[in-house]
């Protein structure tokens, strides 16, 4: 059993003292919590979100970390993992050092995804493998933040069975860590600190990169979508945007260090700018923007096909170093089910988005997340769904079966599709992806692909693997020393989902064309 089924599987609930009685958490919320509410979350005004350019630590906090480690484990999505550079970077600025070996840190931070059920169980069972480590070393500090320490549910738990906790933040609070430390430094009690309002948009904030050959650029935070089945609006808060010239700035400081790729994140990208006031500047501006900056490729994520106008597919035509490959969930193909999902779009709209993409951008590849499963799905709306993938000939799919998460207007819904019917779905779904994904990495064979080499592959050291443009995993054997250079390989093989090369030659640096 490897480390992630092991955790997975792990259940573990501290017992309860029975001489104690049940300690009083409203305190922790009355303080620093409201709980995820579809009615408040919707009340959002016009708040000003405050920006601050200037954030450094303060001195107070000099040395803290001295001859201290730190050890940060990060679930779901890239915005996750970006939040993880941005804690490293606070961490060493604040003089600790950061190690691999998790029972031998200071410091210990869960950074959590709430996005389904698994994740969050792999959390708890980590938070009890935890303890051990925890009566070893008692000044040990272990911590909870990211999406999961935004659900009340989740936050009231750990305080009743996880109490070797020391420390629980949320997504918008990331800044406050070297405050959120010292206290727990100082407290006899779990420090909790959650804000439910979503944060300022903070700069200038540290980063330790987790590479140098890609990096994740935040363009915009938070969601006003409220698909019925998503925690993300309220774990993430509402959609703020930070501002062109100090996105474009980070990108222009990445090209000169050597950066190959820049994916820009947010929870829905394609909303980005609708919150500025005083400018028309949408994400087809940036991105028109960014495709002169000299660096070999740009891509985005994620995307709704609500936000996705003619002014960015236009953009994305002009190719350069914007990538023809497009990440657009669609999540059902059944109008009912969308519905019912608060999607806001049709069966309809999606398909005319794609032929607009397409006749755009002709060689363009699209990819999808799909949710099989979703209550009331009948057997005919599961079918609409295989029909679209089949109509749009998406070349690879993120599958998933439906998972109620606490707090969503889908969790007060009938869970009315039995377990078996819905693995069943995600079966014949998950066949039909392979089918056309295999079909896409066929008519390559024998092709000459671009690939941004990361390094070996994960299965053998003598083999150097990357990407396409398209994303498209190849494996290859070369010289070491072209890792986090672009290549050109012959493709020789194919399989479902990934394609073995012959190295070629090292692509020559051309200069990008505005």
């Amino acid at each position: 059993m490897n480390e992630e089924q092991r955790l997975a599987n792990q259940q573990v609930n501290q017992p309860k003292k029975e001489d104690k009685p049940e300690k009083d958490y409203s305190k922790y919320f009355e303080k620093v919590f409201t709980a995820p509410s579809l009615k408040d979350a919707k009340k959002r005004g016009k708040e000003d979100v405050k920006y601050h350019k200037d954030f450094s630590i303060d001195e107070q906090f000099a040395g803290m970390g001295k001859d201290r480690t730190f050890y940060i484990r990060t679930y779901g999505c890239q915005m996750n993992e970006h939040d993880t550079e941005v804690m490293a970077g606070i961490f060493m600025q604040l003089g600790y050092t950061p190690t691999e070996i998790i029972e031998e840190a200071d410091v210990v931070l869960l950074n959590t995804c709430a996005i389904r059920e698994n994740a969050e169980n792999k959390v708890f069972g980590e938070l009890g493998f935890l303890l051990k480590y925890k009566r070893k070393n008692p000044e040990m500090l272990i911590g909870v933040c990211g999406c999961m320490s935004q659900e009340e549910s989740v936050v009231n738990k750990i305080l009743r069975s996880y109490p070797h906790v020391d420390m629980v933040f949320g997504t918008h609070n990331i800044h406050r860590l070297p405050n959120i430390l010292k206290e727990a430094y100082m407290s006899k009690e779990m420090v909790v600190e959650v804000w439910s309002k979503e944060g300022d948009v903070i700069e200038n904030l540290p980063k330790k990169r987790l590479g140098s050959i890609k990096a994740w650029v935040n363009i915009m935070y938070g969601c006003d979508k409220f698909c019925t089945y998503c925690i993300v609006p309220y774990t993430r808060g509402k959609e703020r945007s930070r501002r062109p010239e100090e996105i474009i700035a980070e990108v222009r400081e990445l090209a000169a260090a050597g950066y190959q790729e820049i994916m820009l994140l947010g929870q829905n990208v394609n909303a980005y700018g609708k919150d500025f006031e005083d400018i028309e500047y949408r994400l087809g501006d940036l991105m028109d923007a960014l495709r002169k900056i000299d660096i070999p490729r740009i891509r985005f994520t994620t995307s709704h096909p609500r936000d996705f106008d003619d002014h960015l597919i236009e953009v994305l035509s002009k190719r350069g170093n914007l990538v023809e490959h497009i990440h657009l969930p669609v999540q059902s193909g059944s109008n009912d089910i969308l519905k019912i999902m608060a999607r806001k779009y049709t069966r309809e709209h999606f398909l005319t988005l794609v032929e607009k993409i397409k006749a755009a951008i002709p060689e363009v590849t699209l990819t999808t997340d799909i949710i099989v499963g979703y209550p009331n799905e009948t057997e005919e709306q599961f079918e609409e769904t295989l029909s679209l993938y089949r109509e749009v000939g998406f070349e690879a799919a993120f599958t998933y079966i439906y998972s109620p998460r606490e707090g969503t207007p889908a969790a007060k819904m009938v869970d009315n599709v039995p377990e078996e019917v819905k693995k069943e779905r995600l079966q014949r779904l998950n066949e039909v992806v392979g089918e056309y994904s295999r079909k896409a990495l066929e008519r390559l064979n024998g092709e000459v692909v671009e690939v941004l080499v990361e390094g070996t592959s994960k299965r053998r050291d003598d083999v150097l693997a990357g990407y396409t443009r398209k994303n498209r995993l190849v494996n290859f054997k070369g010289p070491a020393e072209v890792i986090g250079q672009l290549v050109k390989v012959k493709i020789i093989e194919t399989t479902s989902y990934s394609l073995t090369g012959e190295f070629l030659e090292v692509v020559k640096n051309e200069k990008v064309e505005a």
